[in-house]
């Protein structure tokens, strides 16, 4: 796992065409790369909401009571586990229509490797500042986008002029994944005191 990681930061391109070439199934990717890199924001997150609390642009901090935190930091790891399930069956789902359609548990592993940056950005939870929380975010979705436009034209095996339209396409549903887990995320997180 550790290797993936630091491949698909040092040298992504060659790191994706040896990911492909491993053919991981989704409970190796999960049990060894998933589950581990969703614990990185999660308990970020979990240890700067109780012991800092999300600072408000008044300076006052919201902190949640460990009980709170933990079943929020549940729904989250669950709330995240799910996007990487769901972007997978987005790259399956709109690869239909190209020869070399790779199989439902390839698309899922790739989405598993190309979401790291996400979770690696999710150290900044540790000091849960909103614009700060964002602008790390922006980042590793940003990294996340890179990836996935580098991979997707080895994956499917098209150029990468037919890949750049796929990638653009797949980035924006992930967008839209990515806004409603942030969405689901900010209910959990922010107002999760008064919901459990």
């Amino acid at each position: 796992m550790v290797n993936h990681v630091w491949g698909l930061l040092a040298h992504p391109n060659a790191e994706l065409k040896q990911i492909k070439s491993e053919n991981e199934t989704v409970s190796h990717l999960y049990t060894h790369h998933v589950l581990l890199m969703a614990l990185i924001p999660v308990i970020s997150a979990f240890i700067g909401t109780t012991q800092t609390g999300w600072l408000s642009g008044e300076g006052q901090a919201i902190r949640l009571d460990m009980f709170t935190a933990f079943y929020t930091a549940v729904a989250f790891y669950l709330l995240m586990l799910a996007g990487v399930a769901i972007m997978g069956k987005v790259i399956h789902w709109m690869a239909r229509r190209y020869e070399s359609r790779p199989s439902l548990h390839l698309c899922m592993v790739f989405a598993g490797y190309v979401a790291t940056p996400m979770f690696l950005s999710g150290l900044v939870a540790l000091y849960p500042v909103v614009w700060l929380c964002l602008f790390v975010g922006i980042i590793g979705l940003a990294y996340s986008g890179y990836l996935l436009y580098l991979g997707i034209p080895h994956f499917l095996n098209i150029d990468r002029k037919e890949g750049f339209l796929f990638s653009s396409s797949t980035l924006a549903i992930g967008i839209l994944v990515l806004e409603l887990l942030l969405g689901l995320t900010v209910l959990l997180w922010g107002y999760g005191s008064w919901l459990f």
